[in-house]
């Protein structure tokens, strides 16, 4: 069970990207790590790991956040993300993971590894916390731009990923929109909600509102992905901005600095559990293989995470489990 890792996605790339791997393998991964074979090797020398857990795949070029996705993959064959992606189509890894440039990597796996049957638009299903639970939110950043029959194939990805990664039997599921009313949203939204309400076969409750966001009693969240994206940075900006504020307010006097040591541990759990590194990537569904996409700001604990996960994923035979979950929805 080897993992693909692109060395040079991300704003700390490549140094926190080596060191979550090698936290990884310290843990019992395998990894294959992709890049310029010298930089990579120089990074990997700061740190003692069992050096058959990792390999080297040189790649010298690399692909840039600023870049148009499609052109860049074409142009830069032996990009550190396509080489990653090239090892899961032939085999020789289980699973992807990069916190480089989401639009290439979506490229990247349309162009490499294929689409499911049955589905259009692949999306990014990032699971997040909640005080009632973790949630999926599909789509989380792949399609801006999206039709009625791209929210509903989300619904059924979403469903599927939510039985499987979180074990809940008859996942709830529902619209993200701008009122709980049938009629209300885009045109997109509305005869979404429309042909879920009708098909019956999914546990659909109607449309949730960005006030319920956090709250709401559902399992998968759906919308497009420029909605989706900004709900997702809007909360993490939320947490970061009051976990800041809170930090302040208790150093301000003795007495509060005091209490603050009471509840330390209180809330060293509560923003762990609001903090994406804990679940580190989130997989594209949708395509013929496992591309995990990272958070562009991730560091060495949000990567190592995201191997745990992606072996995790590996082993519970994510894609089959999603392949023949959506065509049993498709051909109903």
């Amino acid at each position: 069970m080897i993992i693909a890792v692109d060395a040079m996605g991300g704003d700390y790339a490549p140094a926190e990207i080596v060191k979550g791997v090698v936290q990884a393998v310290n843990e019992g991964a395998e990894v294959i790590l992709v890049g310029p074979e010298e930089l990579v090797r120089s990074e990997l020398k700061k740190f003692r790991y069992p050096p058959s857990a990792i390999t080297v795949r040189p790649a010298d070029e690399i692909i840039s956040m600023a870049e148009h996705p499609a052109t860049a993959v074409r142009r830069k064959k032996n990009s550190s993300l396509v080489v990653a992606t090239r090892l899961v189509k032939d085999g020789e890894a289980a699973a992807m993971i990069s916190a480089g440039n989401t639009g290439a990597q979506m490229a990247a796996a349309l162009f490499t590894l294929g689409r499911l049957p049955g589905v259009e638009r692949p999306g990014i299903a990032t699971v997040f916390p909640s005080p009632k639970g973790p949630k999926v939110l599909i789509d989380s950043g792949a399609n801006v731009d999206t039709k009625a029959n791209h929210l509903i194939q989300f619904a059924y990805l979403g469903s599927c990923y939510a039985r499987q990664v979180l074990g809940i039997s008859n996942p709830r599921v529902a619209l993200l929109s701008v009122g709980s009313e049938p009629t209300k949203g885009t045109e997109a939204v509305i005869e979404a909600h429309q042909a879920l309400a009708e098909k019956g076969d999914l546990r659909f409750i109607g449309n949730v509102e960005g006030r319920d966001f956090l709250t709401a009693d559902v399992d998968v969240i759906v919308c497009d992905g420029f909605i989706g994206n900004i709900a997702l940075k809007l909360t993490e900006g939320i947490v970061s901005t009051l976990t800041g504020l809170i930090r302040d307010e208790l150093k301000r006097n003795p007495l509060r600095m005091l209490g603050g040591l009471l509840v330390k541990p209180a809330f060293s759990d509560l923003f762990r559990k609001l903090d994406y590194a804990e679940y580190g990537g989130a997989p594209l569904l949708g395509v013929q293989g496992l591309s995990i996409i990272c958070h562009g700001s991730s560091r060495a604990r949000a990567i190592k995470n995201a191997i745990c996960f992606a072996s995790k994923a590996v082993q519970e035979k994510l894609v089959e489990s999603l392949s023949e979950g959506y065509d049993r929805h498709h051909e109903a």
